[in-house]
């Protein structure tokens, strides 16, 4: 009688943790989305070129290590929004871009609508159903590292079809990745809400961009 009650509680503990892991992650999500839309339109504002934006870039690469090392500690909220502001402002020049072409600012509502679109319809899936989405771990980093080997590949031979392929395919894995990691603060696996945001914002991320990739590719073919 007693283990039982033990395991109750335990269980009891084990879900409540959860829930505030859940909650604590999706929180901290929304407050670094706002934080890069401000600092793209910061970026957009001061028209940065696009060295800038490749600068940036990097500089948010590396601050990804840094979040992930401090993930445990009281810093690790500064340093995720020092990576999600520069991951934002790295977005100014490419937005700019996009906004100067033909129906370019509906492009970009359109991308933004889009890319919401996607990540609740699998994030509340993935929080109904609560199904164990761990098996496509495997399938999504070998996908990652072909989407990598493409972009190597295309940046030399720029060939479009590759690059609208590159754009679908990346979209594909953020969205399993998204089912992969809120599936993952479900079960347990994840029970730091600093990491869980970074690869939920990673993925919202990618979305977006390669979504406003193809509206563009197609919407200028109209």
């Amino acid at each position: 009688m007693q283990s039982n009650m033990n395991v109750q509680t335990a269980s009891q503990s084990s879900a409540i943790e959860i829930n505030k892991v859940l909650k604590n992650t999706y929180m901290l999500l929304s407050m670094t989305l706002a934080f890069s839309a401000v600092t793209a339109s910061i970026s957009m504002a001061m028209n940065l070129p696009h060295m800038a934006a490749l600068v940036m870039m990097l500089v948010a690469f590396g601050l990804m290590f840094v979040v992930n090392k401090k993930a445990d500690s009281a810093s690790g909220i500064y340093w995720i929004f020092a990576f999600t502001g520069l991951m934002g402002a790295s977005l100014g020049p490419m937005l700019s871009a996009y906004a100067a072409m033909p129906g370019g600012p509906s492009m970009i509502m359109q991308a933004f609508g889009g890319t919401a679109l996607i990540f609740f319809a699998l994030s509340g899936y993935a929080l109904t159903s609560k199904k164990d989405f761990s098996f496509l771990g495997g399938f999504l980093m070998t996908g990652l590292i072909v989407m990598l080997v493409a972009m190597v590949a295309n940046f030399f031979f720029q060939i479009p079809a590759l690059s609208l392929a590159i754009s679908a395919g990346v979209i594909m894995i953020m969205s399993g990745l998204i089912l992969f990691d809120t599936s993952r603060i479900i079960n347990g696996g994840e029970r730091n809400y600093i990491r869980a945001t970074v690869s939920l914002y990673l993925s919202i991320y990618n979305i977006f961009v390669h979504l406003l990739h193809l509206l563009g590719v197609f919407g200028s073919d109209d």
